[in-house]
């Protein structure tokens, strides 16, 4: 996994993103965390699907497409689910109301820098 810093319409915000390379990371996900806070994404990709199942606590996932732009956003998904966005490129996983609290939409380029 990779750190870096999450990019809302080219600009910085204070979001901690883990990037995930690996195809066992992307399974394995959010699971067996306890806690999320409002400042830590997962960013998967490949990825146009997830499901929450053994998921301790609710999520924002936003699909985004190979360019970058937002493409759907699914607020305060609960345990047992699963969401899928044929047309995504990469997912990315967020403490519920998150994306709403970083004024996320639908159409907004989301992009993610590495730091050193």
């Amino acid at each position: 996994m990779r750190r870096a810093r999450l990019n809302h319409r080219g600009e910085s915000i204070p979001v901690v993103v883990d990037v995930v390379e690996r195809a066992i990371e992307r399974m394995r996900g959010l699971l067996g965390r306890a806690c999320f806070d409002m400042s830590e994404a997962l960013w998967l990709e490949p990825c146009n699907a997830i499901h929450t199942f053994g998921m301790r606590f609710p999520i924002d996932v936003v699909f985004i497409d190979a360019s970058g732009r937002v493409l759907t956003i699914h607020p305060d998904v609960g345990r047992a689910r699963m969401l899928v966005c044929w047309r995504a490129r990469a997912a990315l996983e967020m403490r519920a109301h998150a994306a709403q609290a970083w004024r996320i939409a639908v159409g907004d380029s989301l992009a993610w820098e590495a730091v050193s």
